[in-house]
C-alpha cells in the first residue's frame, strides 16, 4: 500500500478530546437563542419586519414587480429569495409571502395578489406555481430611497450579492401591519394599527419630544375625527374592542397587555316578531370555520339553551346567522353567552418585544417605538441628503469640463484628432481634472450641436442651488424635522379617514353590564327536575317534576330526608349542622340513574356535619335560622349564597351545639317549641336580622333543646298538623296564654299539637 494512501494521524490513537457537556450545550444553545432572536423571530422596530419578509420585499424590487408593472409568478420570487438571500425551505417563504397579501391578515397588504391566496376560514392559498403577486403602494414606500444609500448593505449568506440590513420604512409598518413571533425565552405580539393616526402621533411628537405616552392617544374618538391620535388597535378584519381607555392606556405605556374584541352583530326583523342576529366582523385571527364548528359542537352539547341553530351565509363579506329558540329570548344576553363560551369574543395579546437599532431585544411603550421609527428616518433623510450631495458634486464638476470644451471646441478636436494621447495633453492645457478629460472625450458627436452653453448654464446654475439647499438642510436639526414633518404629513394624508384603505376599522365600546346570573341561566337548558336528598347526605336529580317519592331506591341502610321541585337553572342551597351554605346548580347535580352522589364529592363538607335541609334559592325570601340551644336570627337569602366549594358560614355554632331549623320567614309572630313540648309565641321583629353570627336566645331550656320553630301571621291564626292529618288553627285569643317575651322558658302545649313535636 503507498504511503500516501494512510489516513494521517492513525498511529493507534483514537483522537476523542473530552468537552465539558454543560459548557457546550451552554454556548451551542445561546448560540441558536441568539440566532432566532435576531434573524428569524422579533421584528426590527425601524421597518417593522423580520428578515424573511424584508428579503421577499428587496427580491420583489430587484425583479422590478412595482405596482404599475405587470404581475409575476410567486415561484418565481419565491427562486429568488431563497437563491440569493433566504437559505431555508421554499414553502416557509411563500407562506410569509402569501400572508403579506391576505387583507384579512395585514391591515396594510405588502403584497398585491394574483389568484387564490387563502381565505378567512383558514383554507390555503393556492401553489406558488399558479399564483402572481407585485407589490403594493406601501411596500414602495418602505423601499423608497434604497438605491441612495439610504440603509447599510450586508454580505448574503453566500456572499455573492448584497442585502439591505433595514428598508428605509417610509411608512409606520411596525404598528400599522403589526407582528407576532415566538422566539427563544421571549415573544412579540403586536396587533395592527391605524396608519394616520399613527402619522398624527408621530407629528406629535415631532412637535413636543418629551410628550408622554397619554398625549399620543385619543381619549374618545368621537370628538374630533380628523385629529385622532391612537385610540388602539385597528384589526383588518374590524371587530370592537371593549377595554376601558385606561386599561389600553396603561398598555401602551408598558409595552404589555391583551385587548378584547368582540364580533360586531345586529339583529335582524324577519317580520311577525320574529328575529335572527346577523354577525358581521369577527375578531382579528379568528378562523370563521372553526369557529362555527366550535358553536355547532355547543349547540349538540346543549349549552347553549338560547340558541337554535347557526348558519354561515358569508360570500365576501362576513354574514353569520343566529337563530334564537324563540322570540322572547334576549338578544343581549344570547350574545354574551356565546361571547363566554365561543371566539365571537377573543384576547388579543399586546407584547411589543423588538428589536431596537436592529440588534438589542426589549420591551418597549407605543412612544418609544414611534421615536425609534422617527429618528431612522431622519438617518434615512441625512445619508439621501448626503448621496445626493456627492452626485451633484460629480455632475458640477462635469459639466465644468463641459464648458471649456464648449468655448474650445475646435481645438479640442484637432487634439484627439492629431495627439496620440489626447487625454494628458487636454488636462495639461486647460487645467482639468481626469474625470473632466474623460468626459469630454466621452462625449458623442450628436451632442456637439446640443452642447450650447445656455444649456449647460442653466443645469450648473439648478444644480448649485440644490447643492447650497442640501448643505442647508445637513447643517440645521431643525431643517431636518421640518423635512420629516412633511413626509409624515404627505403620509397621513394618503392614508387618512376618508380613504378606503384607511377608514378605521375597529370601534370601541364598554362591555354591557349584565346580571351575571342571567348569563349563568343562559348557558343552562331550562327543564324540570326533583331534587332527592338521602338521610346519608346523597343527591341527585331526577328528570321531571315527580308527584310520588314512594318508589324511589336507595343505599343499603339510607332512606329519603327530603325531596322537591326544581328547574336546571335553579341553585340549590344546602344548610349543614355547621352552620354553613352551601350552593350547587341544579344542572349540575347527577342523574336520577344510580343512587346520585354523596353531597361531600361536590362541596368540602365535613365529615362529622349533616344536611339540616335543602331548597331551592329565592333570594327574595328571608331564612329563619334557629340552633339546637335555642338561638336563632332572621339572614336574608340573598346573603347566604356561596360562590365556592368551601362554603359560608352563616350560623355561628360551637359543639355539641349544632344548627337544628332553617325555615323561610312570613307573618308577624314567631312560635318555638322545646323538646320538652313547652311552646312560646312573641312577635317577629324581636328577633334581629343579621348577615352571619350566632344569634339571640329564643326559647330558655333548663336541659334538651328546640324542637320546631314556625312564623306566622297573627290574624290567620297558628295552625299545625296532626298524625291523623288533622289541621288545627289557634287564634290570637286561643293563644293569649302562650304569647310572652323573647327568651322565655314557654308553657305545654295546648291540646291536640302532634307527639312529634313539629308543626
Amino acid at each position: 500500500m503507498g504511503k500516501d494512501l494512510i489516513p494521517p494521524g492513525s498511529d493507534g490513537g483514537d483522537h476523542i478530546e473530552p468537552v465539558d457537556l454543560r459548557k457546550a450545550l451552554e454556548e451551542r444553545y445561546l448560540a441558536y437563542a441568539l440566532s432566532t432572536i435576531m434573524h428569524r423571530a422579533l421584528p426590527d422596530v425601524r421597518d417593522g419586519l423580520k428578515p424573511v419578509h424584508r428579503r421577499i420585499m428587496h427580491a420583489m424590487r430587484l425583479l422590478r414587480l412595482n405596482p404599475e408593472q405587470g404581475f409575476a409568478k410567486c415561484a418565481r420570487i419565491v427562486g429568488e429569495v431563497m437563491g440569493k438571500f433566504h437559505p431555508h425551505g421554499d414553502q416557509s417563504i411563500y407562506d410569509a409571502l402569501v400572508r403579506l397579501a391576505q387583507s384579512f391578515s395585514v391591515r396594510y397588504p405588502l403584497v398585491d395578489g394574483q389568484g387564490n391566496f387563502g381565505n378567512i376560514d383558514g383554507d390555503n392559498a393556492a401553489a406558488m406555481r399558479y399564483t402572481e403577486a407585485r407589490m403594493t403602494e406601501v411596500a414602495t414606500q418602505l423601499l423608497e430611497g434604497i438605491t441612495e444609500d439610504a440603509v447599510d448593505f450586508r454580505l448574503t449568506y453566500n456572499e455573492e450579492d448584497e442585502e439591505p440590513v433595514v428598508l428605509p420604512g417610509a411608512f409606520p409598518n411596525l404598528l400599522a401591519n403589526g407582528s407576532s413571533g415566538i422566539a427563544v425565552g421571549m415573544a412579540t405580539s403586536i396587533p395592527p394599527h391605524n396608519a394616520a393616526e399613527l402619522c398624527k402621533a408621530a407629528l406629535h411628537l415631532i412637535d413636543h419630544p418629551e410628550a408622554e405616552v397619554e398625549d399620543l392617544m385619543t381619549r374618545d374618538p368621537a370628538d374630533d375625527p380628523d385629529e385622532n391620535k391612537v385610540r388602539g388597535p385597528d384589526f383588518p378584519t374590524g371587530g370592537i374592542v371593549v377595554d376601558s381607555f385606561d386599561a389600553i392606556l396603561e398598555a401602551y405605556k408598558t409595552g404589555r397587555g391583551s385587548f378584547r374584541v368582540r364580533s360586531r352583530w345586529h339583529t335582524e326583523d324577519q317580520g311577525r316578531g320574529v328575529w335572527q342576529i346577523v354577525v358581521t366582523e369577527i375578531p382579528y385571527g379568528v378562523q370563521k370555520s372553526r369557529m362555527i364548528e366550535k358553536i355547532a359542537e355547543l349547540l349538540l352539547a346543549r349549552r347553549l339553551p338560547l340558541l337554535d341553530d347557526v348558519r354561515d351565509e358569508s360570500a365576501e363579506d362576513i354574514r353569520l346567522v343566529l337563530v334564537p329558540k324563540s322570540r322572547t329570548v334576549d338578544p343581549a344576553i344570547l350574545m354574551e353567552s356565546l361571547f363566554k363560551l365561543t371566539e365571537l369574543e377573543s384576547r388579543f395579546p399586546l407584547n411589543m418585544n423588538v428589536l431596537s437599532r436592529g440588534k438589542v431585544p426589549g420591551v418597549m411603550s407605543l412612544k418609544q417605538v414611534l421615536q425609534e421609527w422617527l429618528e431612522h428616518r431622519k438617518d434615512v433623510l441625512v445619508r439621501r441628503s448626503r448621496h445626493r450631495l456627492a452626485e451633484i458634486v460629480r455632475r458640477l464638476e462635469i459639466l465644468g469640463g463641459y464648458l471649456i470644451a464648449y468655448l474650445n471646441i475646435d481645438e479640442v478636436i484637432r487634439i484627439i484628432r492629431e495627439e496620440d494621447e489626447p487625454k494628458p495633453v487636454m488636462m495639461a492645457r486647460w487645467d482639468l481634472t481626469d474625470l473632466q478629460a474623460e468626459s469630454i472625450l466621452n462625449m458623442r458627436l450628436r451632442s456637439l450641436r446640443k452642447l450650447e452653453e445656455f444649456e449647460i448654464r442653466k443645469e450648473f446654475d439648478a444644480l448649485t442651488a440644490e447643492k447650497e439647499q442640501i448643505e442647508a438642510l445637513l447643517a440645521s436639526d431643525a431643517k431636518q424635522w421640518k423635512t420629516i414633518r412633511w413626509q409624515v404629513e404627505k403620509l397621513r394624508d394618503q392614508f387618512g379617514s376618508h380613504t378606503e384603505l384607511g377608514r378605521r376599522r375597529t370601534q370601541f365600546a364598554d362591555a354591557p353590564e349584565h346580571d351575571e346570573q342571567h348569563i349563568a341561566h343562559a348557558m343552562i337548558e331550562r327543564e324540570p327536575v326533583t331534587v332527592i336528598v338521602s338521610e346519608k347526605g346523597w343527591l341527585r336529580a331526577m328528570k321531571g317534576h315527580l308527584a310520588d317519592f314512594e318508589g324511589l331506591s336507595f343505599k343499603e341502610g339510607d332512606k329519603l330526608k327530603l325531596a322537591f321541585h326544581a328547574q336546571t337553572t335553579d341553585k340549590i342551597l344546602v344548610f349543614t349542622t355547621g352552620g354553613k351554605f352551601y350552593t350547587i346548580g341544579a344542572d349540575r347535580l347527577p342523574g336520577g340513574r344510580g343512587h346520585g352522589e354523596p353531597i361531600r364529592i361536590m362541596v368540602d363538607m365535613d365529615n362529622e356535619q349533616d344536611i339540616v335541609t335543602a331548597f331551592v334559592h329565592d333570594p327574595s325570601r328571608k331564612l329563619l335560622l334557629v340552633s339546637h340551644q335555642g338561638n336563632g336570627f332572621v339572614v336574608p337569602e340573598g346573603e347566604v349564597v356561596a360562590n365556592t366549594r368551601k362554603g359560608k358560614q352563616v350560623m355561628n355554632v360551637k359543639s355539641p351545639d349544632e344548627a337544628k331549623i332553617c325555615a323561610p320567614v312570613s307573618g308577624d309572630h314567631l312560635a318555638i317549641v322545646g323538646e320538652n313540648r313547652k311552646l312560646i309565641v312573641f312577635p317577629l321583629p324581636d328577633v334581629p336580622e343579621m348577615t352571619r353570627g350566632k344569634g339571640v336566645r329564643l326559647q330558655k331550656y333548663k336541659d334538651g333543646g328546640v324542637s320546631d320553630a314556625k312564623s306566622f301571621a297573627m290574624e290567620t291564626g297558628l295552625s299545625w298538623t296532626d298524625s291523623a292529618d288533622r289541621t288545627f288553627v289557634k287564634t290570637r285569643e286561643e293563644l293569649a296564654e302562650w304569647i310572652g317575651a323573647r327568651a322565655g322558658a314557654g308553657r305545654m302545649v295546648p291540646k291536640g299539637f302532634p307527639r312529634t313535636g313539629r308543626f
